[in-house]
Protein backbone atom coordinates (compact mmCIF):
# COMPACT_ATOMS: atom_id res chain seq x y z
CA UNK A 1 0.00 0.00 0.00
CA UNK A 2 1.18 3.44 -1.04
CA UNK A 3 -1.09 6.30 0.19
CA UNK A 4 -1.43 10.08 -1.72
CA UNK A 5 -2.91 12.02 0.60
CA UNK A 6 -4.31 15.87 -0.98
CA UNK A 7 -4.80 18.68 1.50
CA UNK A 8 -1.57 17.02 3.18
CA UNK A 9 -0.86 19.71 5.10
CA UNK A 10 -4.36 21.40 6.27
CA UNK A 11 -5.17 20.40 10.50
CA UNK A 12 -6.75 17.21 9.48
CA UNK A 13 -4.47 16.08 6.46
CA UNK A 14 -1.64 16.36 8.21
CA UNK A 15 -3.38 14.34 11.10
CA UNK A 16 -3.77 11.82 8.37
CA UNK A 17 -0.40 11.96 7.01
CA UNK A 18 0.54 10.68 10.79
CA UNK A 19 -2.18 8.25 11.27
CA UNK A 20 -0.28 6.52 8.26
CA UNK A 21 3.14 7.09 8.94
CA UNK A 22 2.66 5.78 12.27
CA UNK A 23 1.57 2.51 10.63
CA UNK A 24 4.40 2.74 8.53
CA UNK A 25 2.31 3.21 4.79
CA UNK A 26 4.22 5.34 2.33
CA UNK A 27 2.70 8.21 2.15
CA UNK A 28 3.35 10.97 -0.82
CA UNK A 29 1.96 14.49 0.30
CA UNK A 30 0.50 17.01 -2.37
CA UNK A 31 2.01 20.34 -1.36
CA UNK A 32 2.44 23.67 -3.23
CA UNK A 33 5.28 24.71 -0.80
CA UNK A 34 7.68 21.81 0.46
CA UNK A 35 9.62 23.52 2.49
CA UNK A 36 6.98 24.97 5.01
CA UNK A 37 5.85 21.66 4.62
CA UNK A 38 8.68 20.02 5.80
CA UNK A 39 8.41 22.02 8.92
CA UNK A 40 4.49 20.45 8.63
CA UNK A 41 5.06 16.84 8.41
CA UNK A 42 6.71 13.87 9.35
CA UNK A 43 10.69 13.15 8.44
CA UNK A 44 10.21 10.69 5.73
CA UNK A 45 6.95 11.13 3.73
CA UNK A 46 7.64 12.22 0.13
CA UNK A 47 6.24 15.72 -0.55
CA UNK A 48 4.99 16.44 -4.19
CA UNK A 49 3.86 19.56 -5.85
CA UNK A 50 1.00 19.74 -8.08
CA UNK A 51 -2.63 21.66 -8.28
CA UNK A 52 -6.05 20.67 -8.12
CA UNK A 53 -7.04 22.79 -10.99
CA UNK A 54 -3.84 20.95 -12.91
CA UNK A 55 -5.51 17.28 -13.77
CA UNK A 56 -2.48 16.56 -15.38
CA UNK A 57 -0.28 17.43 -12.54
CA UNK A 58 -2.18 15.47 -10.14
CA UNK A 59 -1.35 12.35 -12.66
CA UNK A 60 2.28 12.75 -11.84
CA UNK A 61 1.98 13.49 -8.10
CA UNK A 62 -0.14 10.33 -7.71
CA UNK A 63 2.23 7.96 -9.40
CA UNK A 64 2.37 4.81 -8.42
CA UNK A 65 0.27 5.32 -5.31
CA UNK A 66 -2.67 2.69 -4.42
CA UNK A 67 -5.15 4.82 -2.26
CA UNK A 68 -6.03 8.43 -2.18
CA UNK A 69 -6.85 10.54 0.72
CA UNK A 70 -8.52 14.18 0.09
CA UNK A 71 -8.91 16.37 3.04
CA UNK A 72 -9.03 19.56 0.70
CA UNK A 73 -11.39 22.23 1.66
CA UNK A 74 -11.91 25.69 0.62
CA UNK A 75 -10.35 28.25 2.74
CA UNK A 76 -12.59 31.35 4.35
CA UNK A 77 -11.98 34.10 1.28
CA UNK A 78 -13.91 37.03 -0.30
CA UNK A 79 -13.71 34.73 -3.45
CA UNK A 80 -16.92 33.61 -4.53
CA UNK A 81 -15.88 30.70 -6.53
CA UNK A 82 -13.51 29.40 -3.55
CA UNK A 83 -15.88 26.06 -2.51
CA UNK A 84 -16.59 25.30 -5.99
CA UNK A 85 -12.84 25.35 -7.47
CA UNK A 86 -11.67 23.45 -4.55
CA UNK A 87 -14.67 21.58 -3.13
CA UNK A 88 -16.47 20.65 -6.65
CA UNK A 89 -14.08 20.90 -9.37
CA UNK A 90 -11.05 20.06 -7.08
CA UNK A 91 -12.40 16.92 -6.04
CA UNK A 92 -13.25 16.34 -9.67
CA UNK A 93 -9.92 16.40 -10.91
CA UNK A 94 -8.55 13.66 -8.12
CA UNK A 95 -11.07 11.64 -9.10
CA UNK A 96 -10.10 11.73 -12.96
CA UNK A 97 -6.33 11.49 -11.67
CA UNK A 98 -7.09 8.51 -8.83
CA UNK A 99 -8.70 6.72 -12.08
CA UNK A 100 -5.70 7.44 -14.80
CA UNK A 101 -3.64 6.00 -12.24
CA UNK A 102 -5.52 2.99 -10.89
CA UNK A 103 -6.31 4.36 -7.51
CA UNK A 104 -7.75 1.22 -5.32
CA UNK A 105 -9.57 3.12 -3.12
CA UNK A 106 -10.74 7.02 -2.69
CA UNK A 107 -11.38 8.42 0.95
CA UNK A 108 -12.54 11.69 1.17
CA UNK A 109 -13.05 14.14 4.10
CA UNK A 110 -16.72 15.64 3.43
CA UNK A 111 -18.58 17.57 6.07
CA UNK A 112 -21.95 16.59 8.13
CA UNK A 113 -25.25 18.58 6.85
CA UNK A 114 -24.01 18.48 3.46
CA UNK A 115 -26.98 17.18 1.83
CA UNK A 116 -28.72 20.15 3.85
CA UNK A 117 -29.21 23.30 1.98
CA UNK A 118 -30.83 25.65 3.64
CA UNK A 119 -27.85 25.47 6.72
CA UNK A 120 -25.70 28.22 7.95
CA UNK A 121 -22.55 26.92 6.45
CA UNK A 122 -24.19 27.77 2.61
CA UNK A 123 -23.73 31.39 3.56
CA UNK A 124 -20.13 30.97 2.70
CA UNK A 125 -20.48 30.35 -1.01
CA UNK A 126 -22.23 27.48 -0.66
CA UNK A 127 -19.89 25.27 0.64
CA UNK A 128 -21.80 22.38 1.44
CA UNK A 129 -23.47 22.43 -1.96
CA UNK A 130 -20.05 22.13 -3.61
CA UNK A 131 -19.07 19.22 -1.06
CA UNK A 132 -22.10 17.63 -1.70
CA UNK A 133 -21.68 17.55 -5.60
CA UNK A 134 -17.97 16.46 -5.06
CA UNK A 135 -19.37 13.76 -3.50
CA UNK A 136 -21.50 12.57 -5.78
CA UNK A 137 -18.89 12.92 -8.27
CA UNK A 138 -16.86 10.55 -6.58
CA UNK A 139 -20.35 8.30 -6.16
CA UNK A 140 -20.53 7.94 -9.96
CA UNK A 141 -17.16 7.61 -11.12
CA UNK A 142 -17.02 3.57 -10.82
CA UNK A 143 -13.92 4.29 -8.25
CA UNK A 144 -14.30 2.54 -4.56
CA UNK A 145 -14.78 5.33 -2.03
CA UNK A 146 -15.01 5.93 1.58
CA UNK A 147 -16.29 9.48 2.23
CA UNK A 148 -16.68 10.38 5.76
CA UNK A 149 -18.68 13.24 6.79
CA UNK A 150 -17.52 14.74 10.60
CA UNK A 151 -19.51 16.94 12.41
CA UNK A 152 -17.56 20.26 14.45
CA UNK A 153 -13.77 19.96 13.73
CA UNK A 154 -11.61 20.19 17.09
CA UNK A 155 -7.93 20.26 17.25
CA UNK A 156 -7.13 18.82 20.38
CA UNK A 157 -7.77 15.51 21.11
CA UNK A 158 -10.09 13.80 23.83
CA UNK A 159 -11.04 10.26 25.33
CA UNK A 160 -14.73 10.53 23.56
CA UNK A 161 -15.58 7.56 21.96
CA UNK A 162 -16.36 7.97 18.17
CA UNK A 163 -20.18 7.86 16.90
CA UNK A 164 -21.02 6.60 13.61
CA UNK A 165 -23.75 6.68 11.92
CA UNK A 166 -25.30 6.63 7.99
CA UNK A 167 -25.45 9.42 5.44
CA UNK A 168 -28.06 12.23 6.53
CA UNK A 169 -28.85 11.02 10.13
CA UNK A 170 -26.57 13.07 12.30
CA UNK A 171 -26.88 16.59 12.33
CA UNK A 172 -24.92 17.66 15.40
CA UNK A 173 -22.09 17.00 17.54
CA UNK A 174 -18.28 17.62 17.34
CA UNK A 175 -15.21 15.58 16.70
CA UNK A 176 -11.54 16.18 17.38
CA UNK A 177 -9.51 16.01 13.96
CA UNK A 178 -7.21 12.85 14.86
CA UNK A 179 -10.34 10.91 15.41
CA UNK A 180 -11.69 11.66 11.60
CA UNK A 181 -7.83 10.92 10.69
CA UNK A 182 -8.04 7.79 12.42
CA UNK A 183 -11.45 6.94 10.72
CA UNK A 184 -10.26 7.73 6.80
CA UNK A 185 -7.18 5.56 7.87
CA UNK A 186 -9.25 2.79 9.13
CA UNK A 187 -11.34 2.78 6.26
CA UNK A 188 -8.70 0.86 3.74
CA UNK A 189 -8.44 -1.73 5.95
CA UNK A 190 -12.30 -2.17 6.98
CA UNK A 191 -14.14 -4.11 3.95
CA UNK A 192 -17.52 -2.54 5.46
CA UNK A 193 -15.89 0.59 4.74
CA UNK A 194 -16.43 0.59 1.12
CA UNK A 195 -18.80 2.78 -1.35
CA UNK A 196 -20.32 4.08 1.87
CA UNK A 197 -20.71 7.47 3.35
CA UNK A 198 -20.40 7.52 7.28
CA UNK A 199 -21.04 10.47 9.63
CA UNK A 200 -19.06 10.63 12.36
CA UNK A 201 -19.31 12.52 15.96
CA UNK A 202 -17.69 11.93 19.66
CA UNK A 203 -19.51 11.78 22.52
CA UNK A 204 -18.20 11.40 26.08
CA UNK A 205 -21.35 9.14 27.08
CA UNK A 206 -20.97 6.71 24.12
CA UNK A 207 -19.64 3.06 24.16
CA UNK A 208 -16.51 2.34 22.45
CA UNK A 209 -16.61 0.00 19.44
CA UNK A 210 -13.88 -1.41 17.22
CA UNK A 211 -13.74 0.54 13.62
CA UNK A 212 -15.07 -2.82 12.41
CA UNK A 213 -17.94 -2.94 13.89
CA UNK A 214 -18.50 0.56 13.72
CA UNK A 215 -18.45 0.63 9.56
CA UNK A 216 -20.44 -2.71 9.58
CA UNK A 217 -22.63 -0.67 11.21
CA UNK A 218 -24.21 1.27 8.30
CA UNK A 219 -26.41 1.08 5.78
Amino acid sequence: MKAFVAGATGETGRRIVQQLVDRGIPVRALVRDPQAAQAILPAGVELVTGDLMDAESLKTAIADSTVLFSATGARPSFDPTGPYKVDYEGTKNLVEAAKATGIEQFVMVSSLCASQFFHPLNLFWLILVWKKQGEEYIQNSGLTYTIVRPGGLKNEDNADAIVMSSKDTLSEGSIPRTKVAQVCVEAVFQPSARNKIVEIVAKPDAAEKPFEELFAAVA
